[in-house]
């Protein structure tokens, strides 16, 4: 007799492995088509462990081969995205890790801690090249600009510092949000900031000025996640409300707003070639959509707890999130 031991439901389809090998792939219908979401053995490659509290954060590097974990154990975990092999573990940070950011050369990491700092890495070797202070509250978010010449940070003390990546000064402390500031995201071309607030606004910044664009209001809880696309033109921004909004980032124009989740989004992740979306939820969800459309395209189930982060690979076939059941899942 067989026993199982794995059962992930995939959107519309269950998938159970079991004892001795095997595999079990069974389609729910809905209406009269039948909904089929995987075309390999599974969607869910791997489960990485490691970590001993919850992960917070997790970045991708360009050439899709480097898997930086950042967790409230304190540590940052380095992978080979290949293979899910662990490549080492950073530590430093005196409190939780809660975010991390890779340059798009592949040289250097960035981590934002409940500690109020921001520390950067040599991501080759592990070793730490500087921290930087200023921020008098948690760094919720960290972001490096396309050509690795400056990092934003945003913080529980209600501001977004820009930052010289090179040589560690602070070129701008922005000031207007009135509560934390919860993500941050650098569009590629390096022009535009977009913050996601406490305050249930994001707001839109020239980020060689400091000057503040627009603020984008519509969501009626925490903004906890925002993402750019990669040609500037689209904004995606995940909050308490359940709800992602999708905007204008030229005119702050809000194009529609994406529901199906049942709990907090935690995070959202734009595809390179800007035709997919991928959200995280409280409901312990991951929710793949068209961005143009905004039809829900899958709904990834296997988490056990709150997705924290998601990220896309450049290429658009791996997707890895993040959660407080303490894993990191890879997803193709």
């Amino acid at each position: 007799m067989h026993k199982l031991k794995h059962k992930w439901i995939l959107g519309g389809a269950i998938l159970l492995t079991i004892w001795g090998g095997g595999w079990i792939y069974s389609q729910i219908r809905f209406g009269a088509n039948p909904i089929s979401v995987i075309t390999s053995p599974s969607l869910l490659k791997t489960t990485l462990t490691g970590h001993s509290d919850s992960v917070n954060s997790v970045a991708i590097s360009s050439d899709g081969q480097t898997l930086a974990s950042g967790s409230e154990d304190g540590t940052i975990k380095i992978w080979n995205l290949s293979t899910g092999q662990e490549i080492r573990t950073l530590t430093g940070h005196s409190e939780f890790v809660k975010s991390v950011a890779i340059s798009s050369d592949g040289q250097t990491l960035a981590s934002g801690s409940e500690d109020n700092t921001i520390k950067i890495w040599n991501l080759s070797t592990g070793q730490e090249i500087r921290t930087l202070t200023g921020h008098s509250e948690f760094v919720n978010s960290v972001a490096i600009s396309r050509d690795g010449q400056t990092l934003a940070s945003g913080s529980g003390d209600n501001t977004i510092k820009i930052w010289n990546l090179s040589t560690g000064q602070v070129r701008h402390t922005l000031t207007r949000h009135s509560f934390p500031v919860k993500s941050v995201a650098i569009s590629s071309d390096g022009q535009t900031l977009a913050s996601g607030s406490e305050d249930n606004t994001i707001k839109i910044w020239n980020l060689s000025t400091g000057q503040e664009i627009r603020t984008l209001t519509g969501h009626s809880e925490f903004v906890n996640s925002v993402a750019i696309s990669r040609d500037g033109q689209t904004l995606a921004s995940g909050s308490g409300d359940n709800t992602i909004k999708i905007w204008n980032l030229s005119t702050g124009q809000e194009i529609r707003t994406l529901t199906g989740h049942s709990f907090p989004v935690r995070s959202v992740a734009i595809s390179s070639d800007g035709q997919t979306l991928a959200s995280g939820s409280e409901d312990n969800t991951i929710k793949i959509w068209n961005l143009s459309t905004g039809q829900e395209i899958r709904t990834l189930m296997g988490h056990s707890g709150w997705v924290y982060s998601i990220a896309i690979s450049r290429d658009g076939q791996t997707l890895v999130s993040g959660s407080n059941d303490k894993t990191i899942k890879i997803w193709r």
